[in-house]
């Protein structure tokens, strides 16, 4: 098989897929991608860069901007596509992302060549989480940008052949009308990496604590509203005031990944730390951390919270439930996909700090009780999102795309 992979970060949501594809010499695996990466290299996978032309216009309508930077994307992948056209490579199918724009013109560059689109969202200004919040109302430009941003997606939509999504919550964001285009398959947790350390101790580089009694984390891309990190550090406020000898470890970089940017340049973890007085010899900031490092937080984690507007449901949450993670999660609607208060996690109101620290206290007063439900988290990942399971079906799903079956 001859596949193309398009996304702009490399190997992103296909890493397991195209190390599986590039083992078999019989394949030719590409991937298209702006950000090389050279620290990266997967056997039998060859990476070919485009690059947009130019940024967007800061002269451009606020509403297309990111149509705009799509388009302009796009067109980087059609000229990548002629360069690897005119060296003999035409795929037998495209995978990408759909969003950005990689994917737009691969029915022009490859007019034969069946296309299976990843579709992650679909925005929406009402019932969901760009209005979520009560206290962060949308302007009527906020609406019709959101309105616009869909425009690549929806285009996708219509072009390929087949479509993906992680989760049935996910799925149901996107029009009613194609939704039969979108199968449901989760991208799937290495079970056999992300599995129970009994009795782990956390020692990071320049954070050693082996010796703590309780140990609380919060893991994030970024540091944002999105992810509940300003209900979060409320929370922390009251666990450190009730429990003395309670640690938090915070994972993440000091930044906005989704949402909006506080003004001036400050950050949310400014911002909450001037605004909420905690012990910071108690609160641990470490910064993104390589996988290996990472899995000993959750490991080591005696309760794990995980907070989440009514949005992409993070891969920290199954990887930390298959740790066997006590997890205290928001009760929205990506999360009670996978968690049921009481059986396999906790779920707490969002919006409520006090209710997220008392949960996390009833967890630590009640190690025993809870243990029984550390074990049905990591047996949901085993039964729903296993790599074991799931990688033999994406595998599967690729080249029935790519017989036209």
């Amino acid at each position: 098989m001859r596949a193309l992979f398009l996304h702009p970060n490399f190997p992103a949501q296909y890493r397991h897929i195209i190390t599986a594809l590039g083992a078999d010499p019989k394949n030719q695996i590409v991937f298209g991608t702006k950000n090389e990466r050279p620290e990266w290299k997967i056997p039998g996978v060859r990476k070919a860069l485009f690059k947009p032309s130019r940024d967007p216009s800061t002269q451009t309508h606020q509403y297309v901007r990111a149509l705009e930077s799509a388009v302009l994307h796009g067109q980087g992948v059609f000229r990548m596509a002629e360069q690897l056209k005119a060296k003999g490579f035409v795929p037998d199918i495209i995978c990408g992302h759909s969003g950005w724009g990689p994917t737009l013109f691969t029915k022009e560059a490859f007019p034969d060549t069946p296309l299976l689109c990843y579709f992650e969202w679909f925005y929406h200004s009402r019932g969901s989480d760009a209005d979520f919040d009560p206290a962060d109302p949308l302007t009527v430009d906020d609406m019709a940008r959101i309105r616009i941003k869909n425009t690549p997606i929806l285009v996708d939509l219509y072009s390929c052949d087949r479509g993906i999504s992680p989760t049935y919550w996910q799925r149901s964001q996107f029009p009613s009308q194609l939704q039969s285009k979108i199968s449901v398959l989760h991208d799937g947790v290495d079970t056999s990496y992300f599995k129970p350390d009994p009795g782990a101790k956390l020692v990071l580089p320049n954070c050693d604590l082996s010796g703590v009694e309780e140990l609380v984390t919060y893991v994030a891309r970024g540091m944002e509203p999105y992810r509940g990190f300003p209900e979060f550090i409320e929370a922390v406020a009251y666990i450190q005031e009730r429990r003395p000898n309670c640690h938090v470890v915070v994972v993440g970089s000091e930044r906005v990944c989704y949402g909006k940017s506080l003004p001036d340049g400050v950050s949310y973890k400014e911002h909450m730390l001037k605004k909420i007085p905690l012990d910071l010899s108690r609160i641990h900031f470490v910064g993104p951390l390589p996988y290996g490092q990472y899995l000993k937080v959750i490991q080591a984690s005696d309760v794990h919270i995980y907070l989440t507007r009514p949005f992409v449901l993070s891969w920290s949450m199954i990887e930390s439930m298959s740790t066997g993670c006590l997890i205290v999660g928001s009760d929205t609607s990506p999360v009670k996909e996978v968690i049921t208060d009481g059986e396999n996690g906790l779920l707490v109101d969002f919006f409520s700090p006090k209710q997220i620290a008392d949960r996390v206290s009833e967890v630590l007063d009640h190690r025993d009780r809870m243990a029984e439900i550390r074990i049905k988290a990591r047996q949901t990942v085993l039964e729903r999102y296993d790599l074991a399971k799931l990688l033999p079906q994406q595998l599967q799903l690729i080249q029935e795309v790519a017989n036209r079956s």
